[in-house]
């Protein structure tokens, strides 16, 4: 984070800040000190999903200090996370600004001088400031909402290989050309923490030919990075994870560069990342002679839960740890903004993560017949 806080902190006449999540006493520490001398201060926060809850403690300290603050446009996702000083230098950060998780997640920063770059993304910011505008285009910049056409672009590029690191994997383009792309003979290589919501995408990918591999949620590293290495020589880094609601709905920002420097540490990180990981073997599918798992209610059928916050880097997303005497049947977990529904393994077990939920918030769960019910 150093080369982060080195970077605010040496803005001489202007800093402007869009981030999805601020939760940080040093970087709020630093836009006071840098108002103070004189530098016109900007911080845009996202107001949408969690970001309100999140971000409201820094933003009322900034804004009382000397920093103009304001909310992101109401309606739409700010998931972009980017850092502009003097007009003249910008990070774009898979990263968001919430110092619990730094020693956690793998996340990554670019920092560019680019200079078609910088003005678009500042140009978006005035926009984005002033509620009004569409974004830029700039020379090597991705923008959400559409950026499923460069990501798909640069997995189509490859001839020889893919490294991907991301959060969610749900969008049918992406996964599609993935799949496409090891079925061409490009080796494909994908890296995330397990999450129960990625799983079908996980199913496709493996018997697409691709190679995944998983963290636990549980495990001392959370894959939060969002990132597309091609043929060891061009990168994609940025906010966008391959969901569809980020790619095609949010306010994101990614770069696109073939920046030796860049690209290859980056690719090392990522590669080992893999390494370290878990390979996930997709189900055996069933033969049509054989019958399929029974589905039918076990007799006294029953069901525990146990919610836990996700160690996504997310306030308001849990997961629900099901354990059931009921195998290959579905299970469902809903609050009161959110439902979800996954099948129960050969044990009856099963982890669904729920979103938009609030600590002490009650959960209920139903497997087949059986009905339970936790605490957030």
């Amino acid at each position: 984070m150093q080369s982060i806080y080195s970077l605010m902190s040496s803005a001489r006449d202007t800093l402007d800040m869009t981030m999805y999540e601020l939760a940080d006493p040093t970087t709020v520490s630093i836009l006071e000190a840098d108002a103070r001398r004189g530098v016109r201060v900007r911080v845009l926060l996202d107001q949408d999903y969690s970001g309100y809850s999140v971000n409201k403690p820094d933003f009322s300290q900034l804004a009382s200090n000397g920093v103009q603050a304001r909310w992101a446009p109401a309606s739409t996702i700010f998931h972009q996370k980017t850092i502009t000083i003097d007009d003249r230098t910008s990070a774009i950060m898979t990263l968001n600004l919430t110092s619990e998780y730094y020693l956690t997640t793998r996340d990554f920063a670019v920092i560019t001088t680019d200079q078609p770059d910088v003005a678009a993304i500042e140009q978006v910011f005035d926009g984005d400031w002033a509620n009004a505008g569409a974004p830029a285009t700039g020379q090597n910049l991705v923008w959400s909402p559409g950026a499923e056409t460069a990501i798909v672009s640069l997995i189509d590029s490859a001839q020889h290989s893919l490294l991907v690191e991301n959060e969610e994997m749900d969008d049918p383009d992406v996964t599609n050309a993935l799949e496409s792309a090891a079925q061409r003979g490009v080796d494909v290589d994908v890296v995330m923490t397990y999450s129960s919501s990625w799983a079908d995408a996980f199913d496709d990918l493996t018997h697409g030919g691709v190679h995944v591999a998983t963290y636990s949620p549980d495990a001392s590293l959370y894959i939060h990075a969002k990132v597309v290495v091609a043929d060891d020589t061009t990168l994609f880094l940025g906010s966008q994870n391959f969901s569809v609601s980020s790619l095609d709905y949010n306010r994101e920002l990614g770069i696109i560069t073939t920046d030796t420097s860049l690209v290859g540490p980056v690719y090392q990180t990522v590669a080992s990342d893999f390494a370290g990981a878990t390979v996930f073997t997709a189900p055996r599918p069933v033969p049509a002679t054989t019958p399929a798992p029974a589905t039918t209610p076990a007799p006294g059928a029953s069901c525990q839960a146990r919610a836990a916050p996700a160690n996504d880097g997310y306030n308001g997303d849990y997961d629900v740890d099901v354990t059931s005497n009921q195998p290959y049947t579905d299970a469902t977990a809903s609050n009161s903004t959110d439902k979800w529904s996954d099948e129960t393994n050969g044990s009856g077990d099963v982890v669904i993560r729920l979103y938009y939920t609030s600590p002490g918030e009650s959960i209920t769960v139903t497997v087949g017949a059986a009905t339970c019910s936790t605490t957030a």
